[in-house]
């Protein structure tokens, strides 16, 4: 009787523990200047969000936009892309950064490597910028929309925990500017070969950008 009682406890437990979503088979690499980070997405959980960040990351939206806060053991935060880029933005750009999504708030827990949506007071005025958590932050959880996972960087992550940073009201923000000088994207279902070719032309067109940008800036 007690091991019955002790399954169906065990039971009972497994039932409530959230399972993680399932990723989506896009995932977006930011070249930093501490190394790379990859994230995939969770299409199922957020998908108006998945569908504005992604777009954002296709059309170079977060080259040359930078972390403009790192918090150890919390978040290391991407800056907004209509105000945090380097580069200027051109019209398609801008009018996708400006976007106000809905908030798509979930019962996906905030621990370290989820990708989370920054906003204001308003549930529903999230734009471009987002968090890569830095560890377990449960209060965040239902508040903010949660999107995604790191899926390879988590050394990077270490890094930027490692930067000289500054208090400012509520934020700690690094001393230096930790850039994302490119981004790309590939799909995990493509053929080797395929996803070769793919990654290739993405970083050809990451270096393109930053070209055009040096360019821009030394002849204007």
């Amino acid at each position: 009787m007690i091991l019955g009682l002790a399954c169906l406890a065990f039971v009972s437990i497994a039932k409530a523990l959230p399972h993680e979503p399932e990723l989506g088979s896009a995932r977006v690499v930011f070249q930093t200047s501490y190394g790379d980070i990859e994230f995939g997405f969770y299409p199922t959980v957020a998908p108006k969000t998945v569908d504005h960040i992604f777009k954002l990351v296709r059309l170079g939206g977060y080259n040359t936009n930078h972390f403009f806060r790192v918090d150890k053991g919390f978040v290391a935060q991407v800056a907004d892309v209509a105000s945090g880029r380097s580069a200027p933005m051109n019209e398609e750009q801008r009018k996708e950064a400006e976007k106000k999504i809905v908030g798509e708030f979930s019962d996906v827990k905030h621990v370290r490597g989820t990708l989370s949506m920054g906003r204001y007071d308003d549930p529903n005025s999230a734009q471009s910028s987002f968090s890569m958590l830095l560890g377990n932050a449960p209060h965040l959880d239902r508040q903010y929309a949660v999107f995604g996972k790191v899926t390879k960087g988590d050394e990077t992550l270490s890094k930027l925990e490692e930067v000289p940073t500054r208090r400012e009201g509520i934020f700690v923000m690094p001393t230096e500017r930790i850039t994302i000088l490119s981004t790309y994207y590939y799909d995990t279902k493509m053929e080797s070969c395929e996803e070769e070719r793919s990654v290739l032309k993405r970083r050809l067109q990451a270096s393109f950008v930053e070209v055009e940008r040096q360019r821009m800036k030394c002849f204007p």
